[in-house]
């Protein structure tokens, strides 16, 4: 079975890359995919995203790396023939945002969601905190 792994992938964190991992294992074949949210101003390129991706699945023979930057993820999943779409959660308040588009994409496509749970140890890294940690050129304290 084939399975989608969408996010916006920007930057790429070591959360995104174990979830991607622990799909691999599951799935005959993992696809990564960049996708562009609207709502977030990227920082880096479409390009340098999916280089990072597919730097972070060199030894994935199962993981290919795509990117789709117009209209809905559906869309996507219709045109390469996947019905199964991964999504790492951190805890409530991803699961509380995911349900919705889950729900909306089962009905709308027949695509059914996967829900991973983060690995503890990483489940409080978030692209949008790397990011704003390296705009204030700050390593947080350990």
């Amino acid at each position: 079975m084939r399975a989608l792994f969408p996010g916006s992938f920007d930057p790429v964190t070591q959360g995104h890359q174990d979830v991607l991992r622990r799909a691999a294992r599951l799935f005959d074949e993992v696809v990564v995919c960049v996708m562009v949210n609207a709502n977030k101003t990227g920082r880096f390129s479409v390009t340098e995203r999916l280089d990072r991706l597919r730097a972070a699945a060199t030894d994935l023979s199962n993981v290919t790396v795509d990117s789709h930057t117009d209209g809905l993820l559906v869309d996507y999943c219709s045109r390469v023939g996947i019905d199964v779409v991964v999504r790492g959660v951190r805890g409530v308040p991803d699961l509380d945002h995911e349900m919705p588009m889950a729900r909306m994409n089962r009905e709308l496509a027949g695509v059914e969601t996967f829900f991973i749970a983060a690995d503890p140890a990483l489940a409080h890294i978030s692209s949008t905190l790397v990011t704003t940690m390296s705009q204030q050129d700050r390593v947080p304290d350990r």
